[in-house]
């Protein structure tokens, strides 16, 4: 059961578990949109050859745009994950510290990092600090400005804003300088409900730029994801309805937890986290009616949910909250 608590999505191993469980899965275990930015906007994908380097310029051009940032700063990966985990390649300063709780990928992305609460990251005055804004699980968000003060006070500062493109002004990205010490790692999975695609970037100083660019070669990411990130970065008008959406589905989240006394919290409208005694209880019922949600090793109190994306699956999970 440890593998359902060191990340989401495991409606797999989910179902070996509870195979009795109501079909399909209900899966509010990740932060992931469930209402996806429609494929079916993009034309056939041209599978025969290579992403152009020209087509993948366009992409980071339209990412950058979104992010209030130049192009030049920005670099495509497949996934931000991978992103992350090259970052041992940047001969970055040390002490490494990263942020706790948080992603599992952050204590594995630099060798010799050692763990820092977050309260304490105004004290950082030098090496590096990896950080999320916002934060997973619990939500927590710092101003931009706020990070910004760090990455100009010694510290070099890296910040992965998956959860970011819901509320674009927690992004540190329009605030940097092309000189300011810091990185920051966007997904494009978690906001467009597209997470197969496996697309991401990194914006940065120019020489970590290059160097990522050095290392991932000529062809970094597939033809479905240069479309894909293409024609929805370029869909202004469902981006806006999304956020809008989003926020709107986490309140009506948080009134439903309400009445079966549960108080949810956090700054980021893709999940909820309710710290209760019954967090494991909780999971287990839930589970067995196959709606699958997220606890924790680290903090056994702690019960993270996604936010339900259609009136049927806020019904569904209504029900079983009050134990029906």
């Amino acid at each position: 059961m440890n593998a359902l608590r060191i990340h989401g999505g495991r409606i797999d191993l989910a179902a070996v578990h509870y195979p009795d469980a109501q079909r399909p899965w209900l899966d509010l275990s990740t932060g992931i949109n469930p209402c996806a930015w429609p494929t079916d906007r993009v034309p056939t994908v041209d599978l025969h050859s290579l992403p152009s380097p020209a087509a993948i310029a366009d992409l980071e051009a339209a990412a950058a745009a979104v992010f209030g940032t130049t192009a030049d700063r920005v670099v495509a990966l497949p996934g931000s994950e991978l992103g992350l985990r090259m970052l041992a390649a940047l001969d970055l300063p040390t002490p490494a510290r990263f942020v706790v709780p948080s992603y599992a990928t952050h204590a594995e992305a630099i060798d010799g990092a050692v763990p820092i609460a977050r309260d304490a990251i105004g004290t950082v005055a030098d090496g590096t600090l990896l950080l999320a804004n916002p934060n997973n699980p619990d939500g927590q968000c710092d101003t931009p400005q706020r990070l910004l003060t760090i990455a100009r006070s010694g510290a070099f500062l890296i910040v992965d804003e998956a959860f970011a493109d819901v509320a674009p002004g927690s992004s540190l990205i329009p605030l940097l300088r092309p000189d300011d010490r810091a990185i920051v790692f966007r997904s494009f999975g978690k906001f467009f409900g597209l997470p197969g695609v496996r697309l991401g970037f990194m914006i940065g100083p120019l020489e970590h730029v290059a160097e990522i660019r050095r290392r991932l070669g000529s062809w970094p990411i597939s033809a479905h994801a240069v479309a894909y990130g293409l024609a929805a970065y370029g869909d202004a008008e469902w981006i806006a309805a999304a956020r809008v959406s989003i926020v709107e589905r986490a309140a009506r989240l948080d009134t439903m937890l309400a009445r079966h006394g549960l108080q949810a919290g956090g700054d980021c409208a893709l999940f909820r986290l309710i710290d209760t005694d019954a967090a494991p209880a909780l999971f287990e019922r839930l589970a067995r009616v196959g709606i699958l949600t997220r606890t924790f090793d680290h903090s056994p109190r702690w019960l993270r949910m996604g936010v339900p994306g259609s009136d049927q699956a806020f019904a569904r999970l209504d029900e079983a909250l009050g134990g029906g």
